[in-house]
């Protein structure tokens, strides 16, 4: 099953089918230029003209080795961590070697298999410079990804809701002892979900699942004033995402959007796959000024670095204040991240 785990430190390899990780490549090997035509040239003038000459001849081998890398970048995390570094590390020397040498054959470059060979070896450093970052980010993270995992264990639901759930639980025992019956096993269920492992990515109908238990326990507390719509748009139910990023949001809306209001609102929550990406949104209604608190603002910025852990810069997270066409005004967060299946 997909992970939060590819980020460990014990494999030095990244995932170089991340957007985050092709960019920063990307990014090195022309700062890496930047500052070679620097220390080679006397004035501005010629920095940036030598700059341009080895950027034009560094990007055919970068963007053939990006491509490469995407193809078998699970190959390369099948090998031991060592021989994994040194396969990308030639790759990146015969790449260069290889444009090399065709630039000889159209007669664009000369010198030998000395200057062949002394491409080789620039590549081969900034491939081995690059892999020694990713490896040290790889290991500033593991700290990262044990806080994100006792923030998911201890901080997911406040514990105005756990206090008020019982006591709506408690009036119901006399009246409807089945409702407080099913109404405990939700509770069970949420609680159980929060002490999982949450370093895995899990199926969209699971998190739906749990996301409906969580709204049904508010809707016994909140009654009529809670309305839910959702809408589900021909989402594949065993697409992945991260555990409990839904569920916070949703506590948010109605903490802010439902409870401050003695009129009813609705909350609403759709899906939609676009390409290769999975859009989820939320909306609720807007009550006094507006819903920018400091305890919203903390569980916005949770769910972003969660985000950031697992996907990188592959995923975001957006809110905005809309006024709907019957003047009603709505909180919305959209969240956008890679449509992803498990792997067999």
């Amino acid at each position: 099953m997909a992970s939060i785990k590819h980020y460990a430190a014990g494999h030095p390899l990244p995932d170089f089918r991340n957007f985050g990780v092709m960019l920063r490549i990307v990014l090195g090997v022309n700062l890496g230029a930047l500052v070679a035509a620097l220390a080679q040239s006397r004035d501005v003038g010629e920095w940036l003209e030598r700059y341009v000459e080895m950027a034009a001849w560094a990007q055919p081998p970068l963007f053939t080795d990006l491509v490469l890398l995407w193809l078998f970048a699970r190959a390369f995390r099948l090998l031991p961590a060592r021989w994994g570094q040194a396969a990308v590390i030639l790759l990146a020397a015969l790449s260069a070697w290889w444009q090399f040498d065709f630039w000889q054959f159209m007669g664009l470059e000369d010198g030998g298999w000395r200057r062949g060979a002394r491409a080789a070896l620039l590549a081969a450093l900034a491939a081995g410079g690059l892999l020694a970052y990713f490896g040290m980010r790889a290991r500033t993270f593991s700290p990262a990804l044990a806080e994100a995992r006792l923030q998911a264990l201890t901080a997911r639901i406040r514990p105005h809701f756990l206090f008020n759930s019982l006591n709506a639980v408690l009036s119901l025992i006399r009246s409807e002892p089945r409702r407080a019956e099913a109404a405990l096993e939700e509770l069970a269920d949420l609680f159980r979900a929060l002490m999982r492992d949450h370093r895995d990515l899990v199926p969209l109908a699971d998190e739906i699942a749990l996301c409906r238990q969580y709204l049904d326990l508010e809707k016994l507390r909140l009654g009529d004033r809670l309305n839910v719509e959702w809408e589900i748009d021909a989402v594949p139910a065993d697409v992945e995402v991260p555990p409990l990023v839904l569920q916070p949001l949703l506590e948010n809306a109605v903490y802010h959007g439902i409870e401050p209001s003695s009129e009813p609102g609705t909350v609403r929550i759709g899906f939609a796959r676009k390409g290769g990406e999975l859009r989820v949104w939320l909306a609720n209604p807007l009550t006094g000024g507006g819903q920018e608190s400091r305890g919203n603002r903390m569980a916005l910025a949770n769910v972003r670095e969660r985000l950031a852990l697992y996907y990188d810069l592959e995923a975001h997270l957006e809110t905005r204040e809309e006024t709907r066409p019957d003047g009603s005004r709505e909180y919305h967060v959209s969240i956008v991240l890679p449509c992803r299946k498990p792997t067999p």
